[in-house]
């Protein structure tokens, strides 16, 4: 250990002599290869992208699309973008960007609104998503659909109109609710 660093032994649970720095720290934080902050930093930054890589995969299921997906991620973090700053922050291309907007805004999923400009020129439309709660609810029906159709297959496949089983039902609360 340096001089700068002052250090001191203790005894780790097994009675092993252990030497603990007692320095202030900041060498180690800020030190020649990199540092502790560093790691600290790229480990959270890996940490949230393969958040993000999950939540895209999960909503690519719910949404149809990828593309669908880091539309809607974006912009939850960004709400009321344009379509423009929705391409730059996604790095989709901006034609692929106004196409799944314009059906995201028809399905109820996207709401849009013109931005007020200052001035003349042009006033953009802006984007935002709803709660993750409203897009639950909206896919609620279709998953319940597919699940019905699947529970009650040997009714479909023999062409008889009796269901083998009760009719799937799925209800989505939330937490105030159950209060």
């Amino acid at each position: 250990m340096s001089e700068d660093n002052p250090s001191d032994t203790e005894q780790d649970d097994e009675g092993v002599e252990i030497e603990v720095e007692t320095g202030s720290g900041e060498e180690d934080l800020e030190g020649p290869a990199g540092g502790a902050r560093k790691r600290l930093e790229e480990e959270a930054d890996r940490a949230r992208s393969e958040f993000d890589t999950r939540v895209v995969d999960i909503l690519s299921w719910v949404l149809d699309t990828e593309t669908r997906a880091r539309i809607y991620v974006f912009l939850r973090k960004s709400p009321w973008s344009t379509s423009e700053e929705v391409a730059e922050g996604t790095g989709l291309y901006p034609s692929t960007v106004r196409e799944a907007l314009a059906a995201l805004t028809d399905e109820g999923i996207v709401d849009r609104r013109k931005r007020q400009n200052e001035g003349a020129g042009n006033n953009p439309y802006e984007y935002t998503a709803i709660p993750p709660s409203e897009l639950v609810g909206s896919v609620v029906g279709r998953v319940q659909d597919e699940l019905n159709t699947l529970f009650n297959l040997d009714s479909h496949l023999s062409e008889t109109d009796e269901p083998d089983s009760e009719p799937v039902t799925i209800e989505v609360t939330s937490a105030e609710d159950e209060e």
